[in-house]
């Protein structure tokens, strides 16, 4: 009976945890690509700051639809 529990838990939150490092990945490689373009550019700390707020926006706007969707499919 526990396992069965444990496994219905897992059931639940499992969707949830990658939501976290999909939004920390999205950032990370926007701003390593920001720097790569500084860098080919000479004009360093553009690039990086524009994508790294792009980063967070794209990474939010993901979030934000993930956990919405998880959310109604839990409703159902």
């Amino acid at each position: 009976k526990d396992l069965k529990n444990t496994s219905n838990i897992y059931k639940e939150v499992g969707p949830y945890l990658g939501i976290g490092f999909q939004l920390a990945a999205t950032v990370a490689v926007m701003i390593f690509f920001g720097r790569w373009l500084d860098q080919k550019t000479a004009k360093d700390p553009l690039f990086t700051l524009i994508f790294a707020f792009l980063g967070v926006g794209i990474g939010l706007y993901n979030f934000i639809k993930t956990v919405i969707g998880l959310s109604k499919k839990s409703d159902k």
